[in-house]
């Protein structure tokens, strides 16, 4: 079974830049240790250069021109450092702390290495042979108005827009194109604000929200389509229309009607705006090339995916 759009050859890596979580963790110090012991050899044997930076001083700057980049630590690690990391670039996640070694490490998800197969899988990376998952990315534009535009960092999991203040609803008119399985909608709303999150993201904010236990996707449309939920919005107004979920592959337009809002990327960057404002999502974020080993990221939740006959 197909199990995600991937590429098989990709050019060899020379420059490489790593970047890891520094916290004063044995178990994390000892996985930088080990890994920067293979890299330098490698350095000896083959000629690559690598450079290495903590996780609270890299910058976008540092990934330009990059071949690779490897970051050491665990998915919240990862998807902060994405953020910087464009289309052209492969990343190679390696878990530092893994939750089959240790209870309270973490389950790594998008990370494709551990130390204990860093070894055999960085000469695949070099080499150009690990498997490529090209991952789309949300992102949002905010139109000012005055009529800036603001363009929100990418997300990989999941992107939030809502009133910056918690304790107040989020109000605004949301608006989308009628797409294959619902009509256009055009409303007001007030809700906790509008979570939106990839296909491989759903697993971290989502499903925790929107009860869609047992739904399952077609392979051919994940790359293509995000969800979409209102948190919180009242019983009486979810209806079976995609105004109060859906799987879509049209763009969603938010005007606000809240005197502060912010679009937040993964839980981790602020983008904020006005009343007024109109904010469209979309998956037009620049795509992430994720590198695998064993199996393609796909198959880590092929539980989600409609069997094909």
């Amino acid at each position: 079974m197909p199990t995600g759009e991937y590429v098989g050859e990709v050019v060899m890596a020379a420059d490489i830049l790593v970047v890891y979580k520094k916290n004063f963790e044995e178990v994390h110090d000892k996985a930088l240790e080990y890994i920067k012991e293979i890299l330098d050899k490698l350095v000896t044997e083959r000629g690559i250069k690598v450079d290495y930076t903590v996780r609270e001083t890299v910058r976008r700057s540092d990934f330009l021109d990059r071949d690779l980049a490897i970051i050491l630590g665990g998915d919240g690690t990862l998807t902060s450092i994405v953020h910087s990391v464009d289309s052209k670039t492969l990343v190679m996640g390696v878990n530092s702390h893994p939750r089959e070694v240790h209870n309270d490490g973490s389950y790594g998800f998008y990370m494709g290495s551990e130390p204990n197969f860093f070894a055999e899988d960085i000469i695949d990376a070099i080499e150009g042979k690990a498997i490529v998952n090209i991952l789309p990315r949300l992102q949002a534009v905010i139109e000012t108005p005055s009529g800036k535009k603001i363009t929100s960092d990418p997300a990989l999991n999941d992107l939030l827009v809502a009133n910056t203040h918690q304790y107040q609803p989020s109000k605004y008119k949301i608006q989308r194109k009628a797409d294959q399985g619902n009509d256009e909608i055009d409303m007001v709303q007030k809700s906790s604000g509008c979570l939106f999150s990839t296909f491989l993201g759903q697993g971290a904010w989502f499903r925790h929200i929107a009860n869609i236990e047992g739904v399952t996707f077609p392979i051919e449309e994940v790359s293509d389509r995000y969800l979409f939920v209102s948190r919180d919005l009242p019983r009486s107004d979810r209806l079976d229309d995609g105004s109060y979920w859906s799987w879509t592959d049209k763009s969603t337009r938010i005007t606000s009607d809240m005197h502060r809002g912010y679009v937040v990327s993964d839980g981790w960057e602020e983008t904020h705006f006005t009343r007024g404002s109109v904010v469209t999502i979309s998956l037009d974020g620049p795509s992430l090339q994720l590198l695998t080993f064993r199996s393609t990221i796909h198959d880590r939740v092929a539980h989600w995916i409609k069997p094909q006959y």
